[in-house]
């Protein structure tokens, strides 16, 4: 597999995502009033450029669209994590709630951030992880799918995560977790359709 190319959907071992190909729900208002459209242009107008993803169904609600356009801005463009376990973490998050949108945008992030396509392939074919995968991606796939299955992780995950990221750094990765898990939600709801597709 090329690594620069994001994985083929269209292969027997494509990924199953129960939303995808669906029509959405809670797209966009037809016409958008003051509120909205001043909270659209303000994402077309900042580092996202446009109004896609969670922000679609967010518009209906534009505190909310402001407030997590913000915590995700913070996330992505002020956070200390590195690039590569950043989108790690948002690849591993978006496999774990079947959400096709925030696979399908950050799976070339993480390629291109250095994140191994193998081990891309292993989270969309829930095999297991290479062996020789960085540990710090490895402990991070970990602490997500804990936080996502058990709402916790257990004693040994802290200690290590703490250990390999201080404090700061792991309240940062449960935030990410966290966020991305939200709008994860909120997406497979409305069934905002993936960038590859919609």
């Amino acid at each position: 597999m090329n690594p620069s190319m994001p994985l083929d959907f269209s292969s027997a071992r494509a990924l199953a995502f129960p939303e995808a190909g669906q029509a959405e729900r809670l797209a966009p208002p037809p016409v958008l009033d003051a509120d909205q459209q001043a909270a659209a242009d303000e994402l077309i107008n900042g580092p996202r450029g446009g109004v896609y993803g969670p922000f679609r169904p967010l518009l209906h609600r534009p505190p909310l669209l402001r407030a997590a356009a913000k915590l995700g801005e913070t996330l992505r463009y002020e956070g200390t994590l590195d690039a590569a376990l950043r989108e790690w973490t948002i690849c591993v998050v978006a496999r774990e709630t079947e959400n096709v949108f925030e696979w399908e945008m950050h799976h070339p992030l993480a390629v291109r951030a250095g994140v191994p396509v193998a081990a891309l392939e292993a989270l969309a074919t829930r095999s297991a992880l290479p062996p020789d995968l960085d540990p710090a991606l490895a402990l991070a796939a970990r602490v997500a799918r804990e936080l996502l299955a058990a709402h916790r992780i257990g004693e040994a995950t802290y200690a290590q995560a703490q250990a390999q990221w201080g404090e700061a750094g792991l309240v940062e990765l449960l935030t990410l977790a966290g966020y991305f898990a939200m709008v994860c939600w909120v997406m497979n709801v409305a069934r905002t359709p993936g960038p590859q597709r919609g």
